[in-house]
């Protein structure tokens, strides 16, 4: 069905890796996506790499890796102190990966990201993001809102066996997909708003 395709291809981003300033990873507990950086780290696509987030704030603490449990079997207290963890066990230096442990949410993770590169003084021209396939979307919105002059290139893993090719199939895989394509709705309101704003403002300083 060209329904299904046309979702599809809109929530799931996938890009070929190039050479990047950065690796982004927006939270999270699964340890297929500290793993995907590592590996793009390991083959020289960016020196630093930057895991972000605290925990869900309804759970109140980190509630442990998703999957791998036997490999990344230690007590983690953040998603980014996990991730943390992944990276150091797959042989990134200490010194690549920086830290961002308070993002409770997409949206923190890229803003609480910009804040801790802006106070680095990084110029973050290009940037990888290591993300769920199904997450891609939502988080290349808002690391393009964080970061608008920056090129970002998706380099997803699937997990749960959720993919491109085949969400629609599962109860699991209909109920994330269709979850993502309501929050790219719901969750980005005011941005619209605030482009709308900004368009305004440009047209008026322009005819004055």
């Amino acid at each position: 069905m060209k329904s299904i395709d046309d979702i599809g291809n809109f929530i799931f981003l996938e890009d070929k890796p190039e050479r990047s300033d950065i690796i982004f990873i927006p939270g999270g507990s699964y340890s297929e996506l500290g793993e995907r950086a590592a590996t793009l780290y390991q083959n020289g696509y960016a020196n630093l790499i930057l895991p972000s987030g605290k925990y869900n704030p309804k759970r109140g603490c980190f509630a442990g890796p998703s999957s791998k449990i036997n490999i990344y079997n230690e007590e983690y207290k953040t998603e980014w102190e996990f991730f943390k963890g992944v990276l150091l066990k797959n042989n990134v230096d200490e010194n690549a990966i920086l830290k961002e442990d308070c993002a409770e949410n997409t949206y923190e993770n890229a803003f609480k990201s910009r804040q801790v590169t802006d106070e680095l003084g990084l110029d973050i021209r290009k940037a990888i993001i290591c993300c769920k396939s199904f997450h891609s979307r939502r988080s290349y919105m808002y690391y393009k809102w964080a970061y608008p002059e920056t090129k970002l290139i998706m380099c997803t893993s699937d997990v749960n066996d959720i993919k491109k090719t085949n969400w629609f199939e599962t109860d699991k895989g209909i109920e994330k997909v269709m979850n993502e394509l309501s929050k790219c709705g719901s969750q980005f309101k005011s941005y619209f708003k605030e482009v709308i704003l900004e368009n305004e403002v440009h047209k008026q300083f322009t005819e004055n």
